[in-house]
Order: C-alpha cells, then sequence, then structure tokens
C-alpha cells in the first residue's frame, strides 16, 4: 500500500539555535519513530506551529530571537492540543517554576540522557493522546445526542410522509398514463414537469429511507463475504452513470482474503462512496478502486476509494462521517454517517484522505475472516 494509508508518525517541533544538538536530538526522535522538523529561531517555529502543526515541541529557553518561555504559549495557541518540553542548561527552582507558568509539561536538562528524552517525549505524548480522547469522546456523545433525536422522530417520519409520498406517486402515475392518451405532439410539455416531480419524490423517499436505516439498523450477522465480488458489482452498476459523465473507472484488485459482514451492507457501503466519487469528479477524470492487504499477516483487507476530484478540505475530514453533516445542498448528511456506522458494526474503520492525484480518498479496513472474531 502507499505511505497515504500507513498511520501517521507523531511530529516533533525541536526549537534549538545549537544546529549540531538538534541534529543529535531528531536522529534519536527519528529513529525511535518520531517525524522530526528542527529550527532555530522562534519566528522559525511559530511558522512551523501554524502551518504543520505538532504533537510534541522541545524549546530551547534561550533563542536568538526571544525567550523560550514566551514562546511556549504562543506555539501551545498555534497548535492547542500539542504539548510543549523546555530545555535548559541549568535546572534550577525558577526555571521548573517557569516552565509550568509556560504551560510546558517537563523540561528537560541539557544535555540529557537518551533513555530520559524518550521517556519525556513519550509522557508529553500521552498527553496528546488525551487531548484526543477528549474530543473523541466529546464527539460521540454529540452524535450519540443526535442519534437520540433521530429515534424520536423515525416513528412519525414512516407514517406521516411515507404515506403522503406513495400517494403522491400513485397519482402521478395515474396521471402519466391520462397523458399518454393524448396527441403525442403535446406530450412531451406535460411529461417534462412530471419527470421532476417523480425525481423529487424519489429523493424525498430516499431521505427518509436514510432515516430510518440510520435510526434502526437490522440486525448485524456476519458471514464469509468475498471482496472482489462486492467491488466488481458495485462497479459494473455504477459503470454506466460514469461513461455518461466522462469518469474512467480504474480496477485495482490484489488477490485478499475475504472479510466478515453482511454481503449488501458492504455493497452499499462502497456503492455511497463511489457515487459520491463520480457525482464530484468533473469530466474527464477518474475513479480508482483499490483492494490489498499490506502484509500476508495483516488481520485487515484495505480497500481505497480515489478520485482526482476537488478532494475533502482537511478540517472537514472528520466531520463529514457526522450525522446531518454535508456539503451538497440536496443532502441528507445521513449517507457517511450510514457508511461509518455500517463499517464500524464490522469491527473495520474508515478514513478520509487526499489521494495521491490530489482529491479525495477513502480508506476503508474490514478484518479478514480467518482473523477470528
Amino acid at each position: 500500500m502507499t505511505s497515504a494509508s500507513l498511520p501517521r508518525r507523531p511530529r516533533l517541533l525541536v526549537v534549538d539555535d545549537n544546529a549540531s544538538l538538534v541534529d543529535n536530538l531528531g536522529e534519536i526522535l527519528e529513529d525511535a519513530g518520531y517525524h522530526v522538523t528542527g529550527v532555530g529561531t522562534c519566528a522559525a517555529a511559530l511558522r512551523v506551529a501554524v502551518g504543520e502543526g505538532f504533537d510534541v515541541a522541545l524549546v530551547d529557553l534561550r533563542l536568538p530571537d526571544g525567550d523560550g518561555t514566551a514562546l511556549a504559549p504562543r506555539l501551545k495557541e498555534a497548535s492547542p492540543d500539542g504539548e510543549v518540553v523546555l530545555l535548559t542548561g541549568f535546572a534550577t527552582l525558577e526555571s521548573a517554576m517557569a516552565a509550568v507558568r509556560a504551560g510546558a509539561c517537563a523540561y528537560l536538562v541539557k544535555p540529557c540522557a537518551t533513555q530520559e528524552l524518550l521517556v519525556t517525549v513519550e509522557q508529553a505524548m500521552r498527553q496528546v493522546r488525551l487531548h484526543a480522547e477528549k474530543h473523541e469522546l466529546a464527539r460521540r456523545a454529540q452524535t450519540a445526542e443526535k442519534l437520540a433525536a433521530i429515534g424520536t422522530m423515525t416513528a412519525g417520519l414512516s407514517h406521516e410522509i411515507r404515506n403522503p409520498l406513495n400517494a403522491a406517486a400513485l397519482q402521478l402515475t395515474v396521471l402519466e398514463r391520462r397523458i399518454h392518451k393524448l396527441p403525442r405532439d403535446g406530450q412531451p410539455t406535460l411529461l417534462e414537469p412530471l419527470a421532476l416531480v417523480r425525481d423529487e419524490i424519489r429523493r424525498l423517499d430516499h431521505i427518509l429511507e436514510d432515516f430510518l436505516q440510520f435510526a434502526r439498523p437490522r440486525e448485524f450477522v456476519a458471514h464469509t463475504v468475498p471482496v472482489e465480488a462486492v467491488l466488481t458489482k458495485v462497479l459494473d452498476l455504477l459503470q454506466g452513470q460514469a461513461e455518461r459523465r466522462d469518469v474512467e473507472v480504474i480496477r485495482e484488485f490484489r488477490p485478499v482474503p475475504p472479510v466478515r459482514g453482511d454481503e449488501e451492507r458492504l455493497r452499499q457501503v462502497v456503492m455511497n462512496l463511489a457515487l459520491n466519487a463520480v457525482e464530484a469528479i468533473p469530466a474527464g477524470g477518474f475513479l480508482r478502486v483499490s483492494s490489498a492487504v499490506e502484509a500476508a499477516d495483516a488481520p485487515d483487507v484495505v480497500i481505497q476509494v480515489d478520485d482526482d476530484g476537488p478532494g475533502i478540505p482537511p478540517e472537514l475530514r472528520e466531520r463529514i462521517f457526522e450525522p446531518f453533516f454535508t456539503t451538497k445542498p440536496a443532502g441528507s448528511g445521513l449517507g457517511l454517517s450510514i457508511v461509518h456506522a455500517i463499517v464500524t458494526q464490522h469491527g473495520g474503520t474508515i478514513r478520509a484522505g487526499e489521494s495521491p492525484e490530489g482529491g479525495a480518498r477513502f480508506t476503508l479496513r474490514l478484518p479478514r475472516a480467518d482473523a477470528g472474531p
């Protein structure tokens, strides 16, 4: 798989005007699995914090253009979920108090032992992970509130909206039959608005179905599902629509083991992702669906849906899975929420990112059928 599908390495920012020290720390931390950016001034550190962000910043107390204790809160402001560790050549009570006042989670005395450096950075990373967990808990609580609201509305929607929609669709069919009995030259002007009304009724019916399915998901029974068969069936169904929109469909299916799940629901997941891509891609673009395993003994099968469309802004990549969140003027905001719910029900994960061509990429990971429950 491409590097884009691999977990992101924690980002460390080392701020010290001693280039040799920065190189040494960078080498140690890179070997430990971190991605390290080294700079020598406050101004450069702030540019990195604003542009790229960081998880942990190691900041010297004395810098050519400022003081580390003054820089620390500005870095925290630029990257609120990051943590700062101050570096000092002189460990005193005053320097420890200054570190605390600056919002640093720890400080290190230079030169520091490798083990002490790694332990301190890992402790700071634990704080970063706690911040992320708090955000996730808050997001889940918000989602739970929205789900409760959906559940309350479901019974009323099923009766109060579905019945009038069915009646309207029936009368529309009757009216269409009567129009077909009229002289042919007058039919097109009457049938055209009927087609628009039928499309709107169908759209409302789909939105209602999204509500019902999201609020009352049916019981999940897992079976062994062949991945390539699911992907092939979905893309075969989409092929005609893609051709009409002048979108090339690329299939990159590598041999993969079956997954555990519900075949119909997995088709729904892939169909939703692929259809969204086809609708977003300009004429002459492409949709690429691929399947692979990252290693022979990897527990998951990875499915990726890529396109070269406008992509998804980074700040929206988590929100698009929230109920009712949509960027489409006519969308229900439940399509990707249902996708996320189905994938989670399968014990898998789904992430939105950027494709190598700059468009959107959805990475779906599903447990192999032979990986056990």
